[in-house]
């Protein structure tokens, strides 16, 4: 089953970082082994191993793809915005859509971090990474909006996007998503 949110396989290392992503959001990263991974892909071990150091590396550029994703959609959204209240607004439904739709087992980033507890590793590394930019751009929509207390309404919006994310995956969706944009939208200053 290809997400829509792949892109066509350009090669070797894209296919099996596609197929491995699929595989570790659907079922988990450490659920998940080697042998599973190329059996599903149709590559060889000495492709992983041409292309990744090890299934940590593997893991490192599935979130790295993920924020990847994350930031080109936000690119997308500030094209399409006609006004900072404008891209508030896009980057919240965004949010919305991603948890009902695309996201519909949790947030990848917290779900690896509950596999990956110390943080000093590389794969909680790169969740960090990911939190810090996600909180600091929705913290210059927010300052461009004209939005006082920028810094704590994007720390407001960045737990809303978690508890949106568990919530369509633990309870009703479609209740966690009405929930999320009249929440964010009162957070973000939106009417």
């Amino acid at each position: 089953m290809k997400s829509s949110r792949e892109s066509p396989a350009s090669g070797p290392r894209q296919h099996l970082l596609e197929t491995a992503s699929r595989l570790f959001y659907l079922e988990g990263i450490n659920a998940v082994g080697v042998d599973r991974i190329l059996q599903q892909a149709g590559v060889t071990r000495a492709t992983l191993y041409r292309h990744f150091a090890g299934k940590e590396a593997l893991v490192v550029a599935y979130l790295e793809r993920e924020d990847a994703l994350i930031r080109h959609h936000l690119e997308a959204a500030a094209d399409r915005a006609v006004s900072p209240d404008h891209m508030l607004e896009l980057v919240i439904e965004g949010i919305a859509e991603d948890a009902w739709r695309h996201h519909t087992r949790g947030c990848p980033f917290i779900n690896a971090t509950a596999e990956f507890p110390d943080p000093a590793n590389p794969v909680r590394q790169v969740v960090s990474r990911h939190r810090v930019w996600f909180r600091a751009v929705l913290e210059e929509y927010l300052t461009a909006a004209g939005r006082e207390d920028s810094a704590i309404k994007a720390d407001t919006l960045v737990m809303l996007r978690d508890a949106v994310l568990v919530g369509s995956y633990l309870d009703d969706s479609e209740a966690s998503r009405r929930t999320f944009l009249r929440t964010a939208r009162c957070a973000a200053g939106l009417p």
